[in-house]
């Protein structure tokens, strides 16, 4: 089956589902892709990014890490990084980060294998193949398993749609995005990436 951004859904349903080891060690063994599973145990077989948002991506990723290293304040996490929420999902973030003090809460093992928590931060890119009401829906699920500052980056429109405190502000790219309390001292303007 596919889903409206045109990935391929493997519903396993009729195989009993996946426990959690059974998902990770399906991961491992087919290496070469990248999956997601939701909380209905579906597994998202996800599509590999363009050039574009690669790139933005990567830049991203590279502010979050100096500003992480001079805070020393929690662990970033790039796009190929899976967590392991509380409603059961399985789910890849472009970008995250997640307090030191939660992340040292966890088990070697935990660390190894997808992280059993929801990031304290985490973003998403709006790509050109992907639907923006997927996205939204992805956001609302990441706030609903304990994320407390999410950003969905939308190069389309030069905005991006910032969840925090129950409430959903719209932040064009010519300000300057906070890390508001959760990343104290971040701020991020997205004009000089996305020319």
């Amino acid at each position: 089956m596919l889903n409206e951004l045109g990935s391929i859904i493997l519903d396993t349903r009729s195989l009993g589902g996946f426990t959690d080891a059974e998902f990770y060690q399906f991961c491992l063994d087919n290496r070469n892709l990248k999956f997601e599973r939701d909380a209905f145990a579906n597994i998202i077989v996800m599509s590999n990014t363009g050039g574009k948002t690669g790139y933005y991506n990567t830049e991203i990723l590279a502010e979050l890490a100096i500003w992480n290293r001079q805070h020393k304040t929690g662990i970033c996490f790039d796009s190929s990084t899976a967590f392991r929420l509380p409603n059961s999902a399985v789910r890849s973030p472009d970008a995250a980060w997640v307090a030191v003090e939660r992340w040292n809460k966890l088990s070697e093992k935990e660390k190894e294998q997808f992280p059993p928590l929801c990031p304290d931060f985490v973003l998403e890119i709006k790509s050109a193949s992907d639907q923006l009401s997927s996205l939204k829906s992805k956001m609302d699920e990441w706030v609903a398993n304990g994320c407390r500052l999410a950003w969905l980056i939308n190069p389309e429109d030069k905005t991006t749609l910032v969840y925090s405190s129950g409430q959903i502000k719209i932040i064009s790219f010519q300000e300057v995005l906070s890390g508001e309390s959760v990343m104290q001292g971040l701020e991020l303007g997205l004009g000089s990436i996305f020319k």
